[in-house]
């Protein structure tokens, strides 16, 4: 059972998970035992915007830190018996109504959660007057007048996983042709005339004789050498580019509508 410490700091800013560990919602209001001051009951804000809510008990919730775990699934909670409640309390027929949703012992000994005492048509006006008002037929004890309500369309945003985009680097091979220039020795045979300027070495040999003359021929070769060098970079980033979606949702409101008036002017 949860304790009254624990109270004020849940309704601050308590979150309600389910038996499962996921979050159904945040706490809204906790109500406590008229007779003995110990919580009972809370509500729980689900939908896109916490505007609904849900009744849970505490008879078996278990408080640590500002999360209320309660032993029933999110759907349980989410689908339990709406209650119209606008004066704090639960009705007699409110409460057991939800006991019996949640499969709980209900006695009606007294309502732990506020009835009032005396008779249930007995209620006090907004001047602090007590007497007996009308009785609306298809719920609780209501004033002289009726509210009408209906439901208003909020809509919003929630970020969510779209995609992933990744980049990778692969290697491919491809041929690289390039022209390089290259040089050769051949052999080119000159011959020169006997003259008074090369005489005495034409003559410093034998006469008849047989020689070789050798010449080393040199030429180039291609030579290939390869090396990585870094030619970029490359990164990814979004941006955020804004469009328009059209939304359309079902709205529910009440009508009013006077049934066994008598439309005869009066004089």
């Amino acid at each position: 059972m949860i304790s009254t410490d624990h109270v004020q700091s849940l309704m601050d800013s308590g979150t309600v998970v389910g038996d499962d560990g996921s979050k159904i919602g945040n706490v809204g209001q906790v109500y406590l035992d008229d007779q003995t001051g110990e919580p009972e009951w809370v509500t729980v804000k689900t939908g896109l915007f916490g505007t609904a809510e849900s009744f849970a008990p505490l008879a078996q919730a278990d408080a640590q830190g500002n999360e209320l775990r309660v032993p029933y699934s999110k759907d349980k909670v989410k689908d339990a018996p709406r209650v119209d409640d606008s004066e704090g309390h639960l009705s007699q027929d409110q409460e057991a109504e939800l006991y019996r949703y949640y499969g709980l012992e209900y006695t009606e000994a007294g309502s732990d959660s506020g009835l009032p005492t005396g008779d249930a048509n007995q209620t006090t006006d907004r001047s602090g007057e007590t007497g007996v008002v009308g009785h609306d037929t298809s719920g609780p004890t209501t004033d002289q007048a009726m509210t009408r309500s209906e439901e208003q369309v909020r809509v919003g945003t929630e970020r969510q996983e779209a995609g992933r985009a990744r980049l990778r680097k692969y290697v491919v091979t491809e041929n690289v042709t390039q022209t390089v220039p290259v040089s050769r020795e051949e052999v080119r045979v000159e011959r020169e005339p006997i003259t008074d300027a090369n005489r005495d070495q034409a003559t410093s040999g034998a006469d008849i004789t047989e020689e070789e003359h050798e010449v080393i021929l040199h030429e180039e070769k291609p030579v290939v050498d390869k090396e990585t060098v870094p030619v970029e970079r490359i990164r990814m980033d979004t941006e955020t580019v804004t469009g328009e979606e059209r939304v359309s949702e079902d709205v529910r409101k009440e009508q009013v509508e006077a049934d066994g008036t008598d439309s005869t002017p009066r004089s």
